[in-house]
């Protein structure tokens, strides 16, 4: 399967740590995943042991590295990550689509986030504005993130400054 202008098409991933329940965020994440081109897959982690935070956080990292395709490009959304306009998330996912990138994850992690170790092997890390969001409320923001870009790269009107 190809994209536009002969490249390969690339295949979206989000690793997020933790399980959610039906509910409305799941039913906007879906709505937007379903507008969306470019595959969007969300691949739930969770350590259901009790364990003190570094162990757990540890072991989040373990479980999410098990889900990255090999050779796939991770972008960490974490808080201390880039503050991006939707114009710059989208320039940055049109160079990791030319690049000739088949696979590009993004990483959800749990309560406390990402372990230091998994932030820097990210190729990015980008954060939702400087407000602190329930990561559950970051799947559907980001689906639809993803999708503005889309729009942005395809020159639809979606997307207004």
């Amino acid at each position: 399967m190809t994209g536009g202008k002969g490249t390969a098409v690339l295949r979206i991933r989000i690793v997020a740590v933790g399980r959610w329940k039906r509910g409305p965020e799941q039913e906007l994440f879906e709505q937007y995943r379903k507008r969306l081109s470019w595959p969007l897959e969300l691949v739930e982690v969770e350590e259901k042991r009790p364990l003190p935070v570094a162990q757990r956080m540890e072991s989040e990292e373990a479980l999410i590295r098990a889900k990255l395709p090999s050779g796939a490009v991770a972008v960490a959304l974490d808080e201390r990550g880039d503050d991006l306009t939707s114009r710059k998330l989208a320039q940055l996912l049109k160079g990791i689509e030319d690049s000739g990138t088949s696979d590009l994850c993004f990483l959800i992690g749990g309560a406390d986030g990402l372990t230091e170790p998994m932030r820097a092997d990210c190729r990015h890390a980008i954060r939702f504005g400087r407000v602190t969001w329930p990561h559950m409320m970051v799947r559907p923001m980001l689906a639809e993130q993803l999708y503005r870009c889309r729009q942005i790269i395809d020159g639809h009107p979606y997307h207004r400054d």
